[in-house]
């Protein structure tokens, strides 16, 4: 068996195997093109026992995807990313899909319960994102959003 893997090696080296890796990734990057963006949901809210929270707090999604932010309870509340805890290149395609803001990178104040706001990351750099609720930000209002390919 051995004496024939090797022929079959060269072979598939000489005749155009290494148009197989190629496509290969081309498949893997259509598969990728053509898999629905998700919709993941992020509640905005005063839990009982007082504290202002994201929840969850901690979410991993794929390059696409978007994320809808709800206001719960405990308003006001916004989702301002920080610039120097984003990957390079973020701040700019964050600032494209953020509608309404009130600053760079910056979302609005959700006032009313069951409002939403919604960025789709598509385009996005892979990496973490960290977030904050600008008016609890010093009530450890604070998330991390992690963005895999």
């Amino acid at each position: 068996m051995r004496k024939l893997v090797a022929p079959m090696a060269l072979t598939v080296l000489v005749c155009g195997g290494g148009d197989l890796e190629v496509r290969a990734q081309r498949s893997m990057a259509d598969e990728v093109a053509e898999r629905p963006a998700a919709v993941h949901e992020v509640r905005m809210v005063l839990n009982d026992a007082g504290e202002y929270r994201y929840v969850p707090d901690k979410l991993t999604i794929k390059v696409g995807d978007t994320v809808r932010w709800v206001m719960v309870s405990g308003a006001p509340h916004n989702v301002q990313f920080k610039a120097d805890r984003i990957p390079d290149g973020a701040a700019e395609v964050l600032d494209a899909a953020m509608e309404n803001k009130i600053g760079p990178i910056n979302g609005p104040f959700l006032m009313a319960p069951n409002s939403t706001y919604e960025i789709s990351f598509a385009g996005a750099p892979v990496g973490e994102y960290y977030y904050v609720c600008t008016p609890h930000e010093l009530l450890q209002m604070v998330a991390t959003l992690t963005i895999e390919q």
